[in-house]
């Protein structure tokens, strides 16, 4: 049985609103029809000014910088949630079984870090999700390792290896387009849509080329989509338990959920909602969907007037619930994580490609 839309209470008629147009764009972007075809020629002057944007740092015209350690930069051209932060979580787990010792920068998407370019912030368990960015605050949680958020990805990573010394790799989350910063390795992440219907922004979702050139392809799905290249490296997302929000030692297995009497409701606040979505019904839960805004701050209590007896939340939405009085306390709310399932090659091939790098200075 599908899931159910729930309706939310008045919050949200305008996110609903918007919702409904991001769905109407969205769709136009999956297949070459009228509404993308109508905006194909804005998309070739956001082609032709990407491109030089890209000539004018690659000819040095723009200035960049090398910093003296490695840099993996985990990023998508498809606009919208891909799953970048659960591949850098298992980066960071990966690579540190390998001997590194690795930081992560990012830009802390919707934090109030002010407006200026060099302000920096670092990430640690106290930090408000308001200030640094609900994904780095989950990175830090699930990681453990030192994070630093500002929107100069340059001054994040100087300050991070002020900090922490010993760190001897950057993980930049997100950051393809930020060509201020060198990199020595580029992961690009797409999903089951692949490429979309193949044109840039606003035609299409790409924000780059699909031709453009990286180290690796990892496509989070199920299976490759036939656009994808042939050595895409497919990631999967798992989650088979459920923590309660207010006292996380209480776990629940998802198959114990498995009941159709049970009222139950998914929310996702992330760029794809629909993927979690799925997994709940891959776990066989019959429930009802809310779908949230990427990033939504959830100072509406959206959980407030819900008829449910629980309430699925993704661990990107929990770091922001924990910070809200009025939810944090909601027994019905429970946290269901997720683990990146990777073929082992990929950090393999990550490891091979640092040990060259070892071989001569990167400063």
């Amino acid at each position: 049985m599908p899931p159910r839309l729930v309706a939310t209470s008045k919050s949200s008629s305008d996110g609903a609103a918007r919702r409904s147009a991001e769905s109407i764009l969205s769709a136009a972007w999956q297949q070459r029809g009228l509404l993308a075809c109508l905006l194909w020629p804005l998309s070739l002057l956001f082609g032709l000014l990407a491109s030089l944007r890209r000539r004018l740092y690659a000819a040095g015209w723009q200035a960049s910088t090398r910093l003296p350690v490695p840099v993996i930069v985990v990023g998508n051209i498809f606009v919208g949630g891909t799953g970048k932060t659960p591949l850098t979580i298992w980066l960071v787990q990966a690579l540190r079984q390998a001997g590194y010792t690795p930081g992560v920068i990012s830009r802390g998407y919707a934090a109030q870090a002010g407006d200026g370019q060099s302000v920096v912030k670092h990430v640690n368990q106290a930090s408000l999700a308001a200030e640094v960015g609900d994904e780095p605050l989950l990175i830090a949680g699930r990681a453990q390792c030192p994070v630093v958020v500002g929107r100069n990805r340059v001054a994040a990573a100087e300050a991070l290896l002020q900090a922490h010394p010993e760190v001897n790799l950057i993980l930049s989350d997100d950051g393809l387009q930020h060509y201020r910063l060198q990199r020595d390795i580029e992961i690009v992440l797409f999903d089951a849509r692949g490429v979309g219907n193949g044109w840039l922004l606003p035609a299409g979702p790409l924000r780059e080329p699909a031709s453009r050139r990286r180290d690796f392809t990892v496509v989070n799905a199920a299976s490759i989509p036939p656009s994808m290249p042939a050595s895409s490296i497919r990631m999967q997302l798992l989650g088979e338990q459920a923590l309660q929000l207010c006292n996380p030692s209480q776990v629940r297995a998802l198959a114990s959920l498995q009941n159709p009497a049970m009222r139950i409701t998914a929310a996702a606040g992330i760029g794809n909602p629909q993927r979690f979505f799925s997994m709940l019904t891959a776990a066989g839960l019959v429930f009802e969907t809310l779908a949230l805004p990427d990033h939504h701050d959830f100072s509406d209590n959206p959980f407030a007037a819900l008829q449910a007896d629980f309430i699925l939340i993704t661990e990107k939405d929990a770091v922001k619930c924990r910070q809200i009085a009025s939810i944090k306390n909601d027994p019905r709310i429970w946290v269901v994580p997720v683990t990146a399932q990777i073929d082992a090659a990929l950090a393999h091939q990550i490891h091979e490609i640092l040990e060259k790098l070892r071989g001569h200075s990167t400063a």
